[in-house]
Parts: structure tokens; C-alpha cells; sequence
């Protein structure tokens, strides 16, 4: 994918710093993030991949620099971003479908019509005849789609997700990674992906963002991912394209991971 060809920057971070107290968790942080680009980060355990996707959604403040959403300065909750969680949001007294439908009726759609379109995209990430399942009655991927559904319905333009298959076992994992692949490559969404997972990241983005240990982490790499698409997940990390991005990409991430874990002691 040749990224000089698309559109400007719907999200930019320019000198970005997030502190907590006394403790300076990310600075000088410079991001573009542009229309219908996907883009993984990945970096060592505690450096600041989550506080990043909090600053987008203006849940977290930034002490320092400028958080710009199409061109417009970031005030407040971030209106067109989705944000998907490691831990799954759903209600327990719900059925899916009414999970998926929440967020329309918490925006005032009638409820019979948000049903109907939650009906849809439940039939859209495979899950047609489990409407009126309850969460503790579905599997750790099927709570996934879901999630995936009740935060796609919202029509969000920047998709937030993190780490959001970190807990299932490798094979469900593929299966979601492939699912959100294939919801994804419909409308090309800005697509921010927080993950441990270095695989994850070469299989599914267009570009991966390393970020280095903390603290005061930031940005040190960002690798254009010239893999073509559509991608099967089990198929492109058997190419050679692949093997070679991983070593280039873990030479600079493993030293990161080395001086985390060397500071931890």
C-alpha cells in the first residue's frame, strides 16, 4: 500500500507529553494517522501504548503539544472515534443483540429499529441465531464479535482498539484477526491497533509504530508494511516479505523490550 498517496492526517499528534504527577509517561510524541490507514503500535510492556489511544479519545489529558483530529484541534470526548477495549463491554443481563443495539438507543434510535440494525450486524460478524444468547452463554470470540459489532454500528470514522484479542487462545485469535481484517477492507476506517503481539501487528496493519520503553516513551520507528491485500492471517506469516519485516522490526523492538525489562529490576 503506498502511503504517500492518501489523504491528510486524520489524527496528528504533534509533541505530545502525558504526565502523572511527577511521572512523565510519554513525550515528544509526533503521529500521523491518515484517512483509512491502519496502523499498529507495539512497544514494551508499560510504555504508554493505552495513555496514546486515551489522549485520542480525549479520556486522558496531554499536558504538552497538540492532539488534532481532521484538522481540528481534539477538545473534549473525541466524537467520531470507536474504542475497543481488552476487556469486553457487554452488559450481562443483555442479550447480544440488545448489546449491540445500546449504543444507538443510548443516541435515541427507537429501540425496534435499533434491533433491526443490530439484527443486521449481527448476521454481518457471523453470529445470525445467537441474538438472543446472553454473554456468559458465548464464547470468548463470539463475545468478541459482539464488541466488535456494538462499536462498529456507531458508524465511528477512527476505530481505537486495544489489545482486543490478547486473551484468546491463537486459534480464536486468527479468526478475529481475519473477521476484523474482512470488516475493515469494507470501508477502510482509520484504524489505530494497540498490541503485544508483533505477528498481530505485520499481519493485519499497513504501517507498525514502534514505541520505546518507559518512561518518557515515544515513537522511535515506523515501518511501512508492504504486504498485499486481503490478507488470510495464517497464509502471509509463512512469506518471506513477512519473515523479513519480523527480524527488521524485532531488531529494534527486543533492544526496547531489553532496557524495560533491565529497569524493572
Amino acid at each position: 500500500m503506498n502511503l504517500d498517496n492518501l489523504s491528510e492526517p486524520s489524527i496528528s499528534l504533534k509533541d505530545v507529553a502525558v504526565q502523572f504527577g511527577q511521572f512523565t509517561a510519554v513525550r515528544e510524541v509526533n503521529l500521523d494517522v491518515r484517512e483509512g490507514e491502519f496502523v499498529a503500535v507495539v512497544g514494551p510492556t508499560g510504555c504508554g501504548k493505552s495513555t496514546l489511544l486515551n489522549v485520542i479519545t480525549g479520556l486522558l489529558p496531554h499536558v504538552l503539544g497538540k492532539v488534532m483530529v481532521y484538522g481540528k484541534p481534539l477538545q473534549g470526548l473525541n466524537p467520531v472515534a470507536g474504542y475497543m477495549l481488552q476487556q469486553d463491554a457487554l452488559l450481562p443481563w443483555k442479550t447480544a443483540l440488545d448489546n449491540v443495539a445500546i449504543g444507538l438507543v443510548f443516541q435515541g434510535v427507537p429501540q425496534g429499529e435499533a434491533r433491526e440494525r443490530a439484527r443486521r450486524w449481527m448476521q454481518k460478524v457471523g453470529l445470525s441465531g445467537f441474538e438472543a444468547r446472553y454473554p456468559h452463554q458465548l464464547s470468548g470470540g463470539q463475545k468478541k464479535r459482539v464488541s466488535m459489532a456494538q462499536m462498529l454500528i456507531l458508524a465511528p470514522k477512527i476505530v481505537l482498539m486495544d489489545e482486543p484479542f490478547s486473551a484468546l487462545d491463537v486459534h480464536t485469535r486468527h479468526l478475529m484477526q481475519n473477521e476484523l481484517l474482512r470488516l475493515w477492507q469494507e470501508d477502510r476506517k482509520t484504524l489505530i491497533f494497540i498490541t503485544h503481539d508483533l505477528e498481530e501487528a505485520i499481519a493485519l496493519a499497513d504501517r507498525v509504530v514502534v514505541i520505546s520503553a518507559g518512561p518518557a516513551a515515544r515513537p522511535i520507528a515506523e515501518i511501512a508494511i508492504n504486504l498485499p491485500r486481503p490478507r488470510i492471517v495464517e497464509e502471509i506469516n509463512m512469506t518471506d516479505d513477512y519473515i523479513r519485516l519480523y527480524r527488521e522490526i524485532w531488531s529494534i523492538l527486543g533492544a526496547e523490550v531489553e532496557k524495560s525489562h533491565a529497569t524493572s529490576f
